[in-house]
């Protein structure tokens, strides 16, 4: 078993392993379009505001990527420039699992990979659920297009820790159900 006190943020440029973060809106075994863009693999993830690591390992990647982008952006870095960190507290005041958070959303065209605590592949596509516990490799890029500026989270590979509460209304048939007797056994006893 992992000792969660040993996941720790690390960054290597504009790329972040998260600790330990909390997946909403998971969509990581088959692509899905939001308001008719081309499919892809996305999660949003949420990030305690008591994790300074990680959130000082993703805003050290932005402003990396930042820096990155000026080459797109005319040599400097637009005033108004979107960047993927969010407070949940200012923009999900209503939904409690964004609550003492902050959220970002990443995605690929490219499907991660899925692995458990022993860094298996998880091939269950029900095991790895919006409201499980994860952590995860997120690629930071600068971007201009539609007149739109900004730097992006790119989703890179999946790794999950803990099972938590499902969001968005969504329940294990394990969970479900409890086991019952078939007629079948009842006849053969």
């Amino acid at each position: 078993m992992i000792n969660m006190s040993n996941i720790k943020a690390k960054r290597t440029g504009t790329k972040v392993t998260t600790g330990k973060v909390r997946l909403s809106y998971a969509h990581l075994f088959e692509p899905h379009a939001i308001e008719g863009n081309e499919p892809k693999f996305s999660t949003s993830v949420i990030i305690s505001k008591n994790d300074k690591e990680t959130l000082q390992a993703i805003k050290d990647a932005v402003n990396e990527a930042k820096e990155q982008g000026k080459s797109k952006w005319n040599g400097k870095i637009p005033p108004n420039l979107k960047t993927p960190l969010r407070d949940g507290d200012t923009e999900r005041p209503d939904d409690e699992a964004y609550a003492n958070s902050y959220f970002l959303n990443a995605n690929s065209k490219n499907k991660p990979g899925v692995v458990d605590q022993s860094v298996q592949p998880i091939l269950d596509a029900t095991e790895v659920y919006s409201g499980c516990y994860a952590r995860l490799t997120l690629n930071f890029y600068p971007y201009s297009a539609s007149g739109n500026k900004g730097v992006a989270a790119g989703l890179g590979n999946v790794q999950k820790l803990d099972d938590g509460e499902p969001l968005g209304g969504f329940t294990r048939a394990e969970d479900d159900f409890e086991a019952v007797e078939s007629a079948e056994d009842d006849f053969l006893g």
